[in-house]
């Protein structure tokens, strides 16, 4: 505490008062300030904050100077109203569609609130007009994930991340019988080809793991707070992964007849591709990339209009597969 400065005595109501004062005119406060703001130790300043988030007041933490600093997500409870334009809701209708997988989410009961509340504000022949632009786009899935089973502890996890808070992880793992329970920070959510997959530090696992949300069978939300990793980013998880499995990377190159080379080439598969075209008028891409059983699933996708060229490995793996799918069409 510095010299001078007269002794606060507060009780828990009025430290309450003063740390949300303090948040809603200051950009942000680490806990040594608000404990000598406060007159009281770290332990008690956390307890606040934690009755402070508990009213209905949106934390964020952030790094200042190596030290973590806690402010508001806004100055008040509730978000400040926003207008939009129509171009803007039609993009808003757009994401909406996009997020057709979400479904069985409490994440898409939200989105529907959020619409429905939209709506209501409308006059009438905005609304209308409203109706027309949800159809200006149409998702199609398939093999869409199924969330029944995990539904009830998605909302959770929402607070969790949102909040910063470990949790506890029941998981079914693919294949076994019995769940498995992960000490969690959850870091992000991940979504893949019309799923979601949770990226975040096992600690009882000593690095980073992805959990499909379909597989959480419980989440247990504790009260003690993490800190995300100034350096982290997650695309760098994923940088080099085909798809999701960020195992050994190997040097790929695959040649695409001429029946589909056009379509192959406006698509970037992997950063840092390249693209050569033959005299028959087939096209061969080569890139550097991890994921094997992603990149043979990619590659069977394409039939007999794909083949692999290197590495041996890989041309190995399709080969064997190709193999026994001919003993089941013979």
């Amino acid at each position: 505490m510095q010299k001078g400065k007269p002794t606060k005595k507060y009780s828990q109501a009025g430290r309450l008062h003063s740390i949300i004062r303090l948040l809603e005119t200051r950009r942000s406060l680490t806990l040594d300030e608000l404990a000598e703001e406060c007159a009281v130790d770290r332990r008690t300043i956390h307890r606040d904050l934690n009755a402070v988030e508990q009213a209905g007041y949106a934390l964020t933490t952030e790094w200042c100077d190596g030290k973590k600093a806690y402010s508001f997500l806004t100055k008040t409870r509730h978000i400040p109203p926003i207008t939009f334009t129509l171009p803007q809701l039609m993009s808003l209708y757009l994401l909406r569609s996009l997020g057709a997988h979400l479904t069985g989410t409490p994440f898409q009961v939200e989105i529907d609130e959020l619409f429905k509340s939209i709506h209501s504000v409308l006059p009438d022949r905005s609304a209308a007009h409203l109706e027309r632009i949800t159809r200006v786009s149409l998702p199609l899935l398939h093999g869409a994930r199924d969330y029944t089973s995990s539904a009830p502890f998605i909302g959770e996890l929402q607070k969790a991340l949102l909040h910063q808070f470990t949790i506890t992880l029941t998981y079914a793992k693919k294949g076994a019988e019995s769940n498995d329970r992960y000490e969690v920070d959850p870091y992000t959510l991940v979504f893949h080809k019309g799923g979601i997959y949770l990226l975040g530090n096992a600690r009882n696992r000593s690095g980073m793991r992805l959990f499909a949300l379909e597989r959480v069978r419980g989440i247990e939300v504790s009260r003690q707070r993490f800190a995300i990793p100034e350096d982290y980013q997650p695309e760098n998880h994923f940088s080099r992964a085909f798809g999701l499995v960020n195992d050994a990377s190997m040097e790929v190159r695959v040649r695409f007849s001429a029946d589909i080379a056009q379509g192959i080439r406006e698509r970037l598969w992997m950063p840092g591709q390249q693209m050569s075209g033959a005299d028959d008028g087939s096209v061969t891409v080569s890139f550097e990339a991890a994921g094997r059983m992603e990149l043979v699933s990619w590659i069977l996708s394409y039939g007999m209009h794909a083949e692999v060229l290197a590495p041996k490995e890989l041309r190995q793996e399709v080969r064997r597969q190709v193999e026994k799918m001919g003993q089941w069409y013979r």
